[in-house]
């Protein structure tokens, strides 16, 4: 019976440690790097040329063919899902590749809706491990 208690005592002060509210934790969530969309916004109805502007952080953009630890360049992905996340990113009409280290961009989309996502790629265009990439996000374009 202390046996038992004992094994519970020290699962709860483990679970305490291990918890998302654990200063360590949350430090660490806090360097972890992130890619969203400064504009547009999520549902949002916009006009041609959309003006799409790249949020980053805990990470640096740098062009591609440039190998420097935490740094990586954005790539676009239009109306595709992410691609495979261990081979280079393809480089197509719906995946839009910023290898000069651009932050925006304008694009002119047929009318309707559509769904955009970031992902970060490193100096080869290879998603980082573990992978940057935002939500998606849907837009309707009159």
């Amino acid at each position: 019976m202390y046996r038992m208690f004992i094994v519970a005592c020290l699962a709860i002060v483990a679970g305490l440690f291990l918890t998302p509210h654990h200063p360590a934790l949350a430090q660490s969530s806090a360097t972890k790097p992130e890619v969203f969309f400064l504009s547009p916004q999520d549902g949002a109805t916009v006009s041609n040329p959309v003006l799409v502007r790249f949020g980053l952080k805990n990470m640096t953009v740098a062009p591609a063919g440039v190998e420097k630890p935490g740094t990586g360049h954005h790539h676009l992905l239009v109306d595709a899902p992410l691609p495979p996340l261990d081979e280079p990113i393809p480089n197509d009409d719906n995946h839009l590749h910023f290898g000069k280290g651009q932050t925006e961009t304008e694009l002119r989309l047929a009318p309707g809706k559509h769904t955009l996502q970031l992902l970060m790629g490193d100096w080869t265009h290879i998603p980082h491990n573990p992978p940057v990439y935002s939500q998606p996000i849907t837009i309707f374009v009159k």
